[in-house]
């Protein structure tokens, strides 16, 4: 398995776990992750840019020339209340389910957590669905910790 960073020739590769990963996520809380039809479109062009970004981390895992993992992250300001003006953020995490349980998801995220420590970060951030257990716990190996809940109000 190979872990290196994404080029914008990678995108079209990812988008398909950019979908599954959407469709996993709308089916364990539709009304928190219910998306667009453009999704793709956007991610298109999102991940496009961020694989030149000096501030993002995207990384992909490859094993025989295929693309099986990705990880999107960045550095997002902080609202200036707070004393770390800027953390890092990791949007996306998504490993192909035949190559589940083999590590790649902890390499992969401990690899952006070192690039997120290059680049001048003192804290990583995610969010990660309530139903994801399996997520909670691969974070908490990682180093990870509660900090807070997002609770949603349908109106």
């Amino acid at each position: 398995m190979q872990i290196r960073d994404a080029t914008p020739h990678d995108v079209p590769a990812v988008l398909p776990m950019v979908d599954a990963i959407s469709r996993l996520h709308a089916s364990w809380d539709p009304a928190r992750f219910r998306t667009t039809a453009s999704v793709l479109d956007s991610y298109r062009a999102w991940l496009t840019a961020r694989a030149t970004d000096p501030r993002a981390v995207f990384l992909l895992a490859e094993r025989d020339g295929r693309v099986v993992a990705y990880l999107i992250g960045t550095i997002e300001d902080e609202i200036p209340i707070y004393w770390t003006p800027q953390t890092g953020w990791i949007h996306d995490l998504w490993v192909d389910p035949t190559y589940r349980n083999e590590g790649l998801g902890r390499q992969m995220t401990m690899l952006a957590v070192e690039r997120f420590r290059a680049l001048g970060m003192t804290q990583v951030r995610l969010q990660t669905a309530s139903a994801n257990d399996v997520g909670h716990a691969l974070f908490t190996q990682c180093g990870f910790r509660n900090s807070t809940v997002e609770m949603i109000c349908e109106l």
